[in-house]
C-alpha cells in the first residue's frame, strides 16, 4: 500500500484537491476533520483539553476560539496541547492505515497541514505539496470570515514557506491555473503510484524509508510550476 501525504499552505486549496483524490476513489485521511471530532461533542480529547484549560469547553466541545486565545503565543501551552492531540490522531491515522490495508487499497492518501512542519514526511512514501502564486493565495485567505491581512500573515510565519516546501516535496500541485489542469495532475499522480511498491502494513523495521522510486525521481512532478 502506497501512503502519499497532501499537504499546503493556508490558501492553497488543499481541501479541494483532497476531495479529488476522494472523487477518485483513494481513500483520504483528513487530519483536520479528526481534530474536529475529538474536539467536538464527545470527542476523546474533550476531557483532557478541559483538564489541561478549564473553561474551554462549552455545551460538550471545546471552544476552539477560546483555546486559541490560551495557547496562541504561549510555547508551553502549545506543547500541552500538542501532547494531547498528537498521540490521539496518531491512533487514528494508524486505524485508517490498517483498515485500508485489510481492503488491499493500492494507495492512499493522508491529508496533513502541517506535514512539514512536523517532520511527518519521514512516515510516507511520497509527498505532494498543492501550490497557488501568492496573490491568488492571499485573495482567497483574505476571502475568508473573520480573516485579515495581519492574521493571514501571522498564519504564514508559522508555516514552512511554499517555496520550501515545494522543494521538498516529490509532486507538487498547481491550483492556481485552473481546476481542469489540478484535476489532470491528481489522475496522473492517482495512475502512477497505483503502480508503486509502497510499505506494508503493519509495517515492518526497515533501514531507511524502504520506498522504491523510478530511477532520477518521479519525472514530472519535479518539473515546478513558474507563475
Amino acid at each position: 500500500m502506497f501512503v502519499l501525504g497532501l499537504t499546503g499552505s493556508i490558501g492553497m486549496g488543499k481541501s479541494a484537491t483532497a476531495r479529488i483524490f476522494g472523487r477518485l476513489g483513494v481513500p483520504v485521511y483528513d487530519a483536520d476533520a479528526a481534530v474536529h471530532g475529538l474536539l467536538g461533542p464527545g470527542g476523546g480529547a474533550v476531557a483532557a483539553v478541559e483538564a489541561a484549560f478549564p473553561g474551554v469547553v462549552k455545551n460538550g466541545r471545546v471552544d476552539r476560539q477560546a483555546l486559541g486565545a490560551r495557547v496562541f503565543g504561549d510555547g508551553a501551552a502549545l506543547r500541552r496541547l500538542e501532547a494531547i492531540i498528537h498521540p490521539r490522531l496518531g491512533a487514528e491515522r494508524r486505524r485508517f492505515l490498517a483498515a485500508a490495508a485489510r481492503r488491499r487499497q493500492p494507495l492512499v492518501v493522508l491529508d496533513i497541514p502541517l506535514l512539514f512542519e512536523t517532520s511527518g514526511e519521514a512516515r510516507m512514501d511520497a509527498t505532494a505539496v498543492v501550490s497557488a502564486p501568492h496573490r491568488v493565495q492571499r485573495q482567497r485567505v483574505l476571502r475568508r470570515p473573520g480573516m485579515s491581512e495581519i492574521k493571514f500573515q501571522d498564519i504564514l510565519k508559522q508555516q514552512v514557506p511554499d517555496a520550501v516546501k515545494r522543494r521538498r516535496a516529490d509532486f507538487v500541485i498547481s491550483t492556481g491555473l485552473g481546476r481542469r489542469l489540478a484535476l489532470n495532475q491528481v489522475r496522473r499522480i492517482v495512475s502512477m503510484l497505483k503502480r508503486c511498491q509502497g510499505r506494508s502494513w503493519p509495517p515492518r523495521a526497515r533501514r531507511g524509508r524502504g520506498i522504491s522510486r523510478p530511477s532520477g525521481g518521479w519525472g514530472y512532478a519535479r518539473n515546478r510550476t513558474r507563475y
